[in-house]
């Protein structure tokens, strides 16, 4: 495809709100926090004497590394496209600190900011130098030789900050630089937009639009959703099609098919919550929700995986017989039909081939992955920045434009503040949602100056939240609700990942980002618990910065491999359970209380070795975990010939000593990296109010008229990609809601 043909597909800009107000840090606070950025991505020249602008290297490395990625970038690469990529450090990329501003002034939480410029100001004293260098110089007026000399000791310090505080600046720096470099995407050869497929055009929304007004704006109607996600989109559908009058409403604002997939900038702060940075408390575990138009829905890989059997059996046993009945079954299939769920169409990426064809060799369970595309091919990899195609038969595509043909109204930009209860009939009833619309700017926009707000009650029959597993429950605490579960029980699927880059080109950001799995280690403890394998998606700016940084030049190296890169995930079905709570500085922040646990670590290992033999039985070259004190298995290396012969496979005693390597250490934190796509369970559905926050029809405990649909009511740990299973519940909590609003209008009725 020429450039031509991709300028006029590329989506549409979609500009970002303002940035905070003020300024997160002092003046020598930036220098010494740019200075960490221009150590973790450095400039590189080859020189014989230290400079604070550039890591210096011997001569000989230099045109080695030049060589090396010379060797692999594509040929339609501009001369001096490698030479440009080793001059770039992180804060000459246009835009960089323009968006850490951003990041720290609206994404981090006020304690860790603290902690941060504690940190940024000691390193810019004598004696906090000293303490934490060696050096008494302050660390901005070190060469970067010598700076990367320090976060490299940091990284092996006994002290548990220090080494987290190399891992938190390295994923966010390198992140940073991935999204505003102007010298990476040349190298790799990756496509502003998907050079597979053609855009679409997606449904027209009509969302109600309210005037200027100090007064609030009152609204009535039947049913309530807040939420525009799997839950709320299935509810919505549902229940206007049963002839109630709906209103969904969501924090979001919707961006048509025309400007997506968003661009690595703009998409995780358009789409995902806090920007997509969000982190447990102890920094273990990043954390990726949908906070889009859709939620997850527009975001999410297309898999779509029914609940498995032994999970229906454990929720059953748990007081909850529905999820082993047959209207259950129905409930699945009914959702599956409306997306077109299949796996007739698919074409595997080399990513996913790996998994296929890997556990084969092995002798390991695997299988293709149904797809919510409609009964189409659809071999993108972009989607986790949102669908252009419209293909991807998310809630966007589907559940929500079938309401709006039935008459459903929607509002974007709304903010619900709190549930509003009356007692009616001796019982806490809700009766409506308070909360504030923030209207778009003049040009349709959120960026412009013009945006207003307007607070708006809206009065309701029915209230069904929809804010999924991290703000469902921060509503409910916000409009006063007291149950103790509230928030507890969160599941979150912890995954880590293993790397490896092939002797071939794979492009691996073409094709389905999750097409096949390796179920082999999924019941390690005869009880359901263990790890799937899954591909991952293979955005630069997504996987690069989970690969673990040792060095200023290692890092380029190993970014510059992409384009012949395969990442794989071991996803965890997590027994044990974390919490949600609202952040104690400004009560609205969501605060996440998780680390994954010895017990889910162990059962990870395990497929975490599974990955490392996949990737060995097929042919990659170097091998790495997700793990920064574990260095890489290079094929070839410290082995005889016959060692690393063909007919070994896995037998061969170099691989093996590796692997024992591995299993020796573990999976320590925070060298670790984890993150969280999937999120469950913080107001789990019970048989008892004291063991959950919903009833077996999804209504909250101890009031009337409220009800909760999304993956927060999952008992446990789905263990498969929650969507479909938490479409299924909506729709039995919907129906349900459905039926008693048609018996009230019924007995309002025999009453007149």
């Amino acid at each position: 495809m020429t450039s031509a043909q991709l300028h006029l597909i590329a989506p549409l800009d979609s500009p970002l709100p303002p940035p905070p107000e003020g300024d997160v840090f002092t003046p020598s606070q930036w220098a010494t926090l740019l200075a960490i950025a221009d150590t973790i991505v450095p400039a590189i020249e080859a020189s014989s004497t230290q400079s604070t602008s550039n890591l210096s290297i011997q001569s000989s490395e230099y045109t080695t590394a030049v060589q090396g990625i010379q060797s692999i970038v594509p040929g339609n690469a501009s001369p001096d496209a490698v030479q440009r990529y080793l001059a770039e450090s992180a804060s000459a990329a246009p835009g960089f600190k323009e968006l850490i501003h951003r990041t720290f002034g609206h994404y981090i939480r006020d304690d860790a900011l603290k902690g941060i410029r504690v940190i940024l100001s000691a390193l810019d004293t004598r004696a906090g130098c000293y303490l934490l260098t060696g050096y008494s110089t302050s660390f901005h007026l070190q060469p970067v030789n010598i700076r990367q000399q320090i976060l490299q000791n940091w990284k092996q310090s006994y002290l548990t900050p220090l080494r987290q505080s190399v891992k938190a600046f390295s994923g966010l720096f390198s992140a940073t630089w991935i999204k505003r470099s102007t010298s990476l995407n040349p190298i790799l050869g990756f496509p502003r937009a998907p050079v597979h497929g053609k855009p679409g055009e997606g449904y027209d929304y009509d969302f109600v639009q309210l005037p200027p007004d100090d007064e609030p704006e009152i609204i009535d109607t039947d049913v309530v959703i807040v939420g525009s996600g799997c839950g709320g989109g299935v509810c919505a559908k549902s229940l206007a099609e049963a002839g109630h009058r709906v209103m969904v409403v969501d924090r979001a604002y919707h961006f048509s098919a025309k400007h997506l997939p968003m661009s690595s900038t703009d998409g995780p702060i358009h789409l995902f919550h806090n920007g997509g940075v969000d982190v447990s408390d102890d920094s273990s575990v990043s954390f990726l929700a949908g906070q889009a138009w859709g939620g997850g829905g527009t975001v999410n890989w297309s898999a779509s995986l029914q609940t498995q059997g032994f999970v229906r059996q454990e929720w059953a046993d748990e007081g909850l017989p529905f999820f082993t009945s047959s209207e259950y079954q129905n409930y699945l299939d009914r959702v599956c039909q409306r997306m077109g769920v299949s796996t007739k169409h698919i074409e595997h990426n080399e990513n996913n081939r790996l998994i296929i064809e890997g556990a084969r060799k092995l002798g390991y369970a695997a299988k293709e992955v149904p797809q919510n595309t409609g009964g189409n091919k659809h071999y993108c990899g972009y989607c986790t920045l949102g669908c252009g195609a419209a293909e991807k038969q998310g809630p966007v595509v589907s559940w929500l434009p079938d309401a709006a043909e039935a008459g459903c109204q929607f509002i974007e930009g709304f903010e619900a503040d709190r549930v509003v209860f009356e007692d009616i009939g001796g019982g806490k009833t809700a009766v409506g949602v308070q909360g504030v619309w923030t209207s778009r700017d003049e040009h349709g926009g959120v960026s412009g100056s013009s945006r207003y707000k307007r607070k708006v009650m809206i009065k309701a029959k029915r209230v069904i939240v929809s804010c999924g597993t991290l703000h469902s429950p921060m509503l409910l605490l916000r409009s006063g609700l007291t149950n103790p579960q509230i928030g507890r029980n969160l599941h979150c699927h912890p995954a880590t990942a293993v790397s490896a880059t092939f002797p071939q080109v794979v492009n691996p950001w073409e094709g389905g980002i999750l097409t096949t799995l390796c179920e082999e280690f999924t019941n390690l403890d005869g009880r359901g618990h263990g790890a799937k394998i899954c591909a991952m998606t293979m955005i630069p700016s997504l996987v690069l910065p989970f690969q673990p940084w040792t060095g200023g030049l290692e890092f380029k190296l190993l970014a510059s491999k992409l384009s012949r890169m395969c990442s794989h995930c071991a996803v965890v079905r997590d027994r044990d359970t974390g919490r949600v709570y609202p952040d104690p500085v400004d009560g609205k922040r969501v605060r996440i209380a998780y680390t994954p646990s010895a017990f889910d670590k162990k059962n990870a290992l395990e497929c975490v070795l599974g990955m490392c033999k996949i990737m060995y039985v097929e042919g990659a070259e170097e091998i790495w975990l997700a793990q920064s004190d574990v260095p890489a298995f290079v094929r070839g290396q410290n082995s005889s010939p016959q060692e690393n012969s063909h007919e070994q496979g896995i037998n061969d005693p170099t691989f093996q000593s590796w692997l024992h390597s591995i299993r020796k250490r573990g999976l320590p934190h925070p060298e670790t990296g984890w993150g969280s796509a999937h999120q469950m369970g913080t107001c789990r559905m019970s048989s008892t109010e004291k063991k959950g926050v919903v009833d077996p029809a999804g209504r909250v405990w101890g009031t009337k008229g409220l009800y909760v649909a999304d993956a927060s009511v999952f008992p446990s740990a789905s263990g498969v990609n929650p969507m479909v299973t938490c479409m299924a519940i909506a729709d039995m909590v919907a129906r349900g809601v459905g039926r008693g609003l048609v018996r009230e209008g019924e007995g309002e009725r025999a009453r007149l």
